[in-house]
């Protein structure tokens, strides 16, 4: 006879495959309980710790999923999968040295496992990387790569169709229309244009604050959306068409993350990028986590600019995320009840007194590995007050009664965040003084969400617009040099390392993929997980 544990898991597993991730934690967290209620035998248990580990990857709670995959090894020390779980975890955290630790134990129980081999060498190559970078990175030795790129010297060739900013480097409307065009119908926009973009884009970045005042009257309007994540055809077929594009009388907030996971990172920046040249008022920028090198190494976007442009580029790239401001604030407060919104990508701090002037005081053109810049990329809210451990594993949870001290000691009225999957697109919390906003539907191309953006007057009462993914051009042809020696059918998924093997990647555990569905080549991690 079934148990009543072995029930649960079937019905977890059920929802997992079906992606409804915070379904299936919750009926793992279930079958959990009943199993220690029942004094279940400690390997029943480090299966379904295993199991929930490798949910809150796929909610991408890898603190979650590290403390889930400890426990399965602790009640089970033998079981190689809470090993895999929390590599894969420690992996995606960019925490390559413990991870590394993890691989060599499956190795040792299983040494024939050429996944785990594959991923042992891949950890010994980004610590490599991250020893190289920190013996360069004095100041005597360091040089921008902004500062060595002539795009003068670029020329362009007459077979180019493509379009064109105008020989005193101005960028009008007319280049901002044909270039969404152009991007629709995936054409990539000349090198010479695309650098000349990011470096203006940078100028102005360099010259803003931490912290961005936006003044909001009464008779203006301004929209705030979340995460884009490289869905391009869901930033201009739903987002521009529901709500017209970014200009001086429609001013945007993109509140960070607009690159990694998507198939079309470099479409969506180089877009937001160009708008801010046209027009500075038109579209506001906030750095994002994902805004970080160490995110785009993992998740996809250095593999697409490298692919789509040069290694050059990503540097580009790169340095210019380290420009991005921190943080808007929308001041209506000029205006009869009008009043004050921060935007920020995560949320708040470990600790309270943190003020304005402190964040402004910040020195933001580094990479966000620690301290209070890290946490208002990382950090996410929890219902209950006070603080507690980040299900992410990076960053801090903070509770309502946080939100009200901050907004409350710095003369603010409410927090927009972003930064977290949303089913409906959005979520309102600390009594309505908190929202996060999420504007990548479908997220993942799996997770069934609707997107969202507000629009605000000055009285920052939220007007919330839904949208559903948009349907993606299915004429995209990968090119030769991304996947050399394999036909890959649809719904068949291989990353770069398994290339030249015959097994569908469900057999792996794999951070580094380009995989195809329905003809259309997607950037960044793999989160099929050995089940």
């Amino acid at each position: 006879m079934t148990s009543i544990v072995d029930q649960i898991k079937a019905k977890a597993n059920d929802a997992f495959k079906s992606n409804r991730f915070a379904d299936a934690a919750g009926l793992y967290t279930w079958a959990i309980d009943h199993a220690i209620e029942t004094n279940a035998d400690g390997k029943v248990k480090a299966v379904l710790y295993s199991n929930r580990s490798a949910t809150s990857i796929k909610l991408e709670q890898y603190g979650y999923a590290i403390i889930d995959a400890t426990a399965a090894i602790e009640m089970n020390p033998g079981y190689v999968k809470g090993y895999y779980r929390r590599a894969g975890a420690q992996f995606a955290l960019t925490k390559y040295k413990e991870a590394k630790k993890d691989y060599a134990l499956i190795i040792k129980m299983l040494p024939g496992d050429k996944d785990a081999l594959l991923k042992l060498k891949e950890c010994d190559k980004r610590i490599r990387e991250i020893a190289f970078a920190k013996a360069i990175e004095s100041d005597s030795l360091r040089v921008s790569v902004c500062d060595t790129v002539d795009v003068a010297t670029i020329t362009v060739d007459d077979s180019y169709s493509g379009p064109r900013i105008q020989d005193d480097g101005v960028v009008t409307e007319d280049f901002i229309h044909s270039l969404v065009d152009a991007f629709k119908a995936q054409k990539t926009l000349h090198l010479k244009y695309a650098m000349s973009i990011i470096l203006a884009a940078k100028k102005i970045m360099d010259a803003l604050p931490n912290i961005v005042e936006i003044p909001v009257n009464a008779a203006d309007t301004i929209t705030v959306c979340g995460d884009v994540h490289g869905q391009y055809y869901d930033l201009t077929n739903a987002i521009f068409k529901e709500n017209g594009m970014p200009s001086a009388t429609n001013p945007y907030v993109f509140n960070g993350d607009f690159v990694d996971r998507g198939s079309f990172s470099v479409e969506v920046i180089l877009t937001l990028l160009a708008i801010k040249v046209w027009c500075p008022e038109a579209i506001h920028l906030t750095r994002g986590n994902h805004e970080s090198q160490n995110m785009n190494r993992i998740y996809g976007f250095q593999g697409e600019v490298q692919a789509k442009y040069t290694n050059t580029v990503f540097s580009l790239f790169s340095e210019f995320f380290q420009s991005l401001p921190l943080a808007f604030i929308l001041d209506g407060s000029g205006e009869k009840d009008g009043r004050k919104a921060f935007i920020v990508h995560g949320g708040l701090f470990s600790k309270d007194g943190v003020t304005l002037d402190e964040i402004n005081q910040i020195n933001r053109n580094c990479e966000p590995d620690s301290g209070i810049m890290s946490e208002m990329l990382w950090s996410d809210p929890q219902d209950q007050n006070g603080w507690g451990v980040s299900k992410r594993g990076i960053g801090v949870a903070f509770g309502p009664d946080v939100t009200h001290r901050f907004l409350d000691n710095n003369g603010l009225d409410i927090i927009v965040r972003s930064h977290e999957m949303k089913d409906k697109g959005y979520e309102v919390q600390a009594e309505g003084r908190l929202i996060t906003i999420f504007s990548a539907p479908n997220y993942c191309d799996q997770m069934g969400n609707q997107g969202a953006f507000i629009k605000f007057d000055h009285k920052m009462e939220p007007k919330f617009v839904q949208f559903s993914a948009v349907p993606v051009s299915h004429s995209f042809t990968p090119t030769s040099h991304l996947v050399s020696t394999v036909v890959l059918p649809p719904e068949r998924h291989f990353c770069k390392c398994h290339e030249n093997l015959t097994l569908p990647l469900s057999h792996y555990q794999c951070v580094c993929f380009l995989s195809f569905s329905n003809s259309t080549l997607k950037y960044g991690p793999c989160n099929t997980l050995r089940m």
